[in-house]
């Protein structure tokens, strides 16, 4: 913590008078999912600890659709002053592939702060659906060719993304019913109208806790925290399944370096806190930090990725 103190005050020491005195107003945090997602909750949680540390509220407004693309396009079209920032998933590197005609660039518009969470995506059933292991879902999946279906929130989603790369490693078929949020999404999945989702840990976690539903497995490279024994579908048999969901913050592209720099640190720092290490915990989610200059080439890797999962999958956006 002293070398973070340290490098925080050396950068804080080197900013413009303008750099240093920002924000001296309310600065907007837009989310391009729904109130109640995972990328809303971390917004949240962030929008909390740098209204406590930077004196100023960070007021989060929420503006999902279209796989993101209207809060990216608000932001990248903001007056790059610092009063407009982006809180997005890693669905947001999927519109240059699936929305023709964007209003913005992804790539030239927008620039990366900082990862902010790791969210593993759960692969969740109904208890009373009979499927106990990944191999029991895909066995039935395999049996009954396009008679499976799977919730999503949104064609082009992080949880449809997730879903796909998953279907064509296991080499199943079937139907995504794509839901307005997680919430909706959940609530079918527990009634059993669908059969599976990859939706955040976060939100499946407590469900799970309480016997509403079961955990399979999580969908990331790595197994979540909150969830240490729930294998990953690449454990489960598998090969190649593995997406990684994000939450991640982002800023106009011409914003001034130096003030991208401070919020940069000042994210760092909230992030550290033990307040947000213990509202994570309980989420079962972890802090991923970039710089951003790695954010950014993170970005346009996963960009070139996921032109490829789109056009393997058929993925048109809604």
């Amino acid at each position: 913590m002293n070398r973070f103190v340290f490098t925080l005050a050396a950068t804080l020491c080197c900013l413009s008078a303008q750099a240093q005195n920002w924000p001296t107003k309310p600065v907007r945090l837009i989310v391009s999912l729904p109130a109640g997602s995972a990328t809303d909750i971390v917004a949240r949680a962030l929008s909390e600890r740098l209204s406590a540390q930077l004196g100023q509220p960070f007021v989060v407004e929420n503006r999902p659709g279209a796989s993101g693309s209207i809060a990216m396009n608000l932001v990248a079209k903001a007056e790059p002053d610092g009063y407009t920032l982006l809180a997005h998933s890693s669905s947001g590197t999927v519109v240059p592939s699936t929305i023709p005609n964007l209003p913005f660039d992804v790539l030239k518009d927008l620039s990366g702060v900082t990862m902010l969470a790791n969210i593993p995506n759960a692969l969740a059933v109904a208890p009373g659906k009979g499927f106990n292991s990944v191999k029991d879902l895909v066995a039935f999946a395999k049996a009954n060719p396009g008679k499976i279906n799977y919730a999503t929130v949104g064609s082009g989603s992080a949880t449809h993304l997730n879903a796909e790369r998953f279907r064509l490693s296991a080499g199943i078929t079937g139907l995504q019913v794509p839901y307005k949020g997680t919430s909706e999404a959940l609530t079918d999945l527990m009634a059993g109208r669908v059969d599976f989702c990859f939706c955040p840990v976060s939100n499946v976690l407590p469900l799970a806790k309480d016997g509403r539903l079961a955990m399979l497995a999580v969908g990331s490279s790595k197994r979540a925290s909150g969830a240490p024994d729930t294998p990953t579908t690449e454990e489960a048999g598998v090969p190649k399944s593995a997406y990684n969901f994000y939450v991640g913050l982002s800023v106009p592209s011409k914003m001034p370096r130096d003030i991208v720099m401070k919020l940069h640190a000042e994210t760092v720092k909230a992030l550290s806190s033990p307040e947000m290490k213990e509202r994570y915990a309980k989420m079962g989610i972890d802090a991923l930090i970039f710089t951003p200059d790695q954010f950014d080439v993170y970005l346009r890797e996963e960009v070139a990725a996921n032109a490829v999962l789109v056009k393997a999958a058929g993925i048109t956006a809604q």
